[in-house]
């Protein structure tokens, strides 16, 4: 089984913990902690208190979440959070929770809220409220309202259906707030949120991504000792900023493995092997497996099923090239003992790790990891954003090709392909991804999305009509997409004309197609990629 991650960065000391209480913006309070340059972590609600405190956290963030506080099985909170000294700030669900934990009164008064709603801050010097208006547009999302404050709390704002909209008791250091002020609609909330970290809970704001890179080095180093790494590399960002952490750690005890499993896109192995080996020096390995990859795919169409068997096939490919190493430098090669990955917070969350959240898809390098996997993991970004990411490969000096490269998934154009995955389905699922990419580059769009998936729905065709005849072929489809940190996003704006030239394109230049269609789904409901 995989050894567990290195502990959290040495920041930990002024640690954030966000409880999550299934909120939709759990992730999103995160990251604003995280701007605030303050270091955050999300646990679920469903951890004992005592688990919490023994994390030596400076302050706790109380999320919001679907459920009424008085509803059967609602996620609740030991009395004893509010009682261990450490600074509190409830936001919605949360609030009212504390709110009821410590002898407030919250009902169902028919006060709904959602959505913009004016605020109207009582007690303007307040520790959450000075320096703002006294009149605010915030972004609530509720139905239950706090209609009293338990004692000792002063109320600090309140809306015209909710007489206690915030409260704040700076002798205990507990605090809330009935919406949510880690959205943008919320116009002060950013301010809100840092007033609690900077005055209620005291916290310097030092975490920057200098600190990421100097504690992540030290982990590394400690972790891996004398001994030998190998590095899974795809071309992608993440791969590339955390071999290029772990080498700045361990010098030429790793040995980047590059797995040409055929399921990359155009151009995208020799982009590996000229450039990423131009800018580190890294030693690299290039291990050819794409009818390795392709025989195990054979038949498959559940999605999850390719994520898992791409997710097998890597760790059988990178034990191979294990062997290689270990009898190319003699004995000296028994001590290649690590595998480093280049895993995100994004992609531990959705496999399910980390917050006691459902599984909305496995991830290959975390829920589609064999469960013999004899390798220790080095994921030394195993705790941040994609933004966060490449703030670090800015910071290690990687070339902004690099850098801005737009996310693509380690399970490559396999999971791009609806249906079975074949090399005729592959080499043309290829072009068009080329073509997209290459109009996306020349008009310019390549900063303004965050990326563009294109997708081949292998299972269906339709009907059309080229060189005056008929045709059947599959359609296209093209996913661009905004987004901070992958966690929510929406589908991109891109200009009509911009979109023509793609479909053009691809209908006229790619083989078997003869459809492009344009994805609107944001995320949620959707997830940037199909599969």
């Amino acid at each position: 089984m995989p050894a567990a991650p290195p502990a959290a960065p040495d920041t930990a000391a002024d640690v954030v913990l966000v409880v999550d209480f299934g909120a939709q913006y759990a992730q999103l309070i995160a990251r604003r902690v995280r701007e605030a340059r303050v270091y955050s972590e999300i646990v679920p609600s469903t951890m004992p208190v005592d688990e919490m405190l023994a994390k030596n956290p400076r302050a706790i963030i109380l999320s919001g979440g679907p459920s009424s506080v008085y509803a059967e099985g609602a996620p609740s909170l030991d009395r004893s959070l509010f009682e261990a000294g450490v600074p509190v700030f409830g936001m919605c669900y949360g609030f009212q929770l504390m709110a009821t934990t410590l002898g407030g009164t919250v009902d169902d008064n028919g006060a709904r809220e959602y959505g913009r709603t004016p605020l109207t801050v009582s007690k303007s010097g307040s520790t959450l409220f000075e320096g703002t208006p006294t009149e605010q547009s915030v972004w609530m999302s509720h139905g239950d309202a706090c209609s009293a404050a338990p004692e000792g709390f002063t109320v600090t704002a309140s809306t015209d259906v909710v007489p206690v909209a915030a409260f704040e008791n700076d002798e205990k250091k507990l605090y809330g707030v009935q919406y949510h002020p880690e959205v943008l609609h919320s116009t002060h909330g950013q301010q809100v949120l840092e007033h609690f970290l900077y005055r209620g809970a005291g916290i310097e704001p030092t975490w920057t991504t200098t600190n990421v890179v100097e504690e992540q080095i030290a982990l590394i180093r400690e972790q891996v000792g004398t001994k030998r790494a190998i590095c899974g590399l795809s071309g992608g960002v993440d791969s590339a900023v955390a071999a290029a952490l772990v080498q700045k750690a361990i010098g030429s005890q790793l040995t980047c493995v590059y797995v040409d499993h055929g399921l990359m896109r155009k151009g995208e192995t020799e982009q590996v092997e000229k450039d990423f080996v131009a800018a580190t020096g890294v030693q690299l390995k290039v291990v050819d497996a794409e009818e390795r990859f392709l025989n195990a795919l054979a038949g498959v169409s559940d999605p999850e099923q390719k994520r898992k068997i791409i997710g097998r096939e890597f760790i059988r490919v990178f034990e191979q090239a294990q062997a290689e190493l270990v009898a190319e430098a003699g004995a000296a090669g028994e001590d290649v003992a690590f595998l480093v990955q280049g895993t995100l917070y994004p992609d531990v969350v959705e496999s399910g790790g980390g917050t006691g959240t459902a599984n909305i898809k496995s991830h290959h390098n975390v829920g589609g990891l064999p469960d013999d996997i004899e390798f220790q993991l080095v994921e030394p970004l195993r705790q941040l954003f994609k933004d966060e990411v490449r703030m670090v490969g800015q910071e290690l000096g990687l070339p902004e090709e690099i850098v801005q490269r737009q996310p693509f998934p380690g399970p490559g154009l396999g999971i791009r392909i609806v249906g079975e995955v074949t090399k005729n389905r592959l080499d043309l699922l290829r072009e068009a991804d080329a073509i997209a990419r290459e109009e996306l580059t020349a008009a310019g769009l390549d900063r303004d999305i965050w990326q563009c998936p294109v997708v081949l729905l292998a299972d269906v065709r339709s009907v059309g009509v080229q060189g005056d005849g008929r045709t059947y072929g599959h359609p296209i489809v093209l996913r661009p997409v905004s987004s901070e940190d992958a966690m929510t996003a929406d589908w991109s704006r891109l200009p009509y004309e911009v979109l023509a030239k793609i479909s053009t394109r691809i209908t006229n230049e790619v083989a078997d197609v003869n459809r492009v269609v344009l994805d609107v789904t944001s995320k949620p409901p959707g997830t940037i990629e199909w599969e």
